[in-house]
């Protein structure tokens, strides 16, 4: 800062140049490491956490993307929907082989839920003399369907073809359904009981990539179904899940009704995949929307607590201001002090903050085996951002720093 006269002896407004200001913001800095470090740290976690953010959804949208296009690009749904007489399901007993005829296909299978009334109950058995009742629905489901929802078996085998011809009175349970009905070891042969008909389950759905809720369910071969409880009760019930190769289900979808019943295809409604790629934008927006918004609001704490800590800091050095005012500082001169001790602790704590949030993305990335996806524009942009978040916090304390009077300030 320097002052001078003119040759009338009339003082001439002190200057303050840029060399001066960044050894005063230095100074100031230095001064107190322990809370300028503090006041970073407010910016560390909100740049951190922005960063760490955004990075982390792009490498979940990216695996997102991956799966839903491999998931619901290649299926097909058909729903029977019957002539409208109620005369019984439309899908004709060799359903699942006349679809797998069809180039591309690699699964197909039959469900419908049994509906019976009164409704059937469901007991289970698993040690002589015990027996526990439960209401899981159950469904008719060829061994078709088994293999187009993949499973993931927690014990035992699903029912093939082999026991659906011969109506084998067996079951696979979903992973609830069995918790429900107190089954746990298979090699004991537990046994339900589907109203006064006995069942052996063979096995435990642990988990499916389709159809969900075949996880609380109780599954019985689609023949095995017909000899005890006939065909739906009503149009409409009956559903085909077919699973394609990438890439085929467009056509697939085509010509599912007609390799059922060529003769009546009216009598199915055939569901393709939606556009992937329209769906995925959506799913991608909405998810930006929402991270981008969880973001802000922790550069908004960070931006909080460098206001807090630089208003405090303001209080505090109100002597110093005043001996500054006095040797001829203008109120410009203290609120860009103030600003460029805010905007360098920003600064600094963007970069910690963007290096601490990279490293979250790539190690959350190496545990879950994702490929780690972060733009750029993120990297380069959040020192700068944290810096705009320290000036801006700081603002408020800058201007109520210059306004101190010399006189007041001294008298403190």
């Amino acid at each position: 800062m320097k002052s001078t006269r003119f040759p009338g002896g009339v003082p001439e407004p002190s200057r303050l140049r840029l060399r001066d200001l960044v050894t005063e913001v230095v100074a100031g800095i230095l001064q107190r490491p322990g809370r300028a470090a503090l006041t970073a740290l407010g910016t560390v976690l909100g740049i951190g956490a922005f960063v760490a953010v955004l990075g982390l959804t792009s490498t979940a949208q990216g695996q997102v993307s991956e799966r839903f296009t491999a998931l619901v690009a290649t299926e097909v749904l058909v729903e029977d929907v019957g002539s409208g007489d109620g005369s019984g399901q439309s899908f004709p007993a060799d359903a699942d082989e006349k679809v797998r005829r069809i180039e591309g296909v690699r699964h197909a299978g039959v469900w419908w839920p049994v509906e019976q009334r009164p409704p059937l109950p469901v007991r289970g058995v698993t040690l002589p003399g015990t027996a526990k009742a439960s209401d899981p629905q159950v469904y008719a489901a060829s061994a078709g369907l088994l293999e187009a929802v993949r499973p993931k078996l927690h014990s035992g085998r699903v029912y093939d073809r082999g026991h659906e011809e011969s109506a084998a009175q067996v079951v696979v349970l979903g992973v609830g359904a069995a918790r429900e009905l107190g089954v746990h070891d298979l090699s004991l042969r537990p046994a339900i009981f589907i109203g006064d008909v006995p069942f052996l389950v063979i096995g435990v759905i642990d988990d499916v990539e389709r159809q969900p809720e075949l996880l609380s369910a109780v599954l019985v071969p689609r023949r095995t179904a017909e000899r005890f409880w006939g065909d739906p009760t009503k149009d409409g019930q009956a559903k085909m899940l077919i699973d394609t190769r990438p890439g085929a289900a467009q056509v697939v979808s085509e010509q599912a009704a007609v390799a059922l019943r060529p003769e009546s295809v009216e009598q199915f409604r055939v569901i393709p995949p939606p556009d992937p790629r329209t769906l995925r934008d959506q799913v991608e927006s909405d998810l930006d929307s929402l991270f981008l918004l969880l973001a802000g609001l922790c550069l908004i704490v960070g931006a909080v607590g460098i206001a807090n800590t630089t208003m405090v800091a303001v209080l505090e050095r109100t002597a110093e201001i005043g001996v500054r005012r006095a040797l001829g500082a203008r109120r410009d001169h203290i609120a860009a002090q103030f600003l460029g001790e805010s905007g360098i602790i920003g600064f600094s704590g963007g970069l910690v903050g963007t290096s601490l949030g990279v490293m979250t993305v790539v190690v959350v990335a190496l545990i879950r085996a994702w490929t780690p996806v972060l733009p750029i524009w993120t990297v380069l942009a959040a020192p700068a951002l944290g810096a705009g978040v320290g000036i801006l916090a700081g603002a408020y304390p800058a201007v109520s720093a210059a306004r101190v009077q010399p006189v007041a300030a001294l008298r403190r």
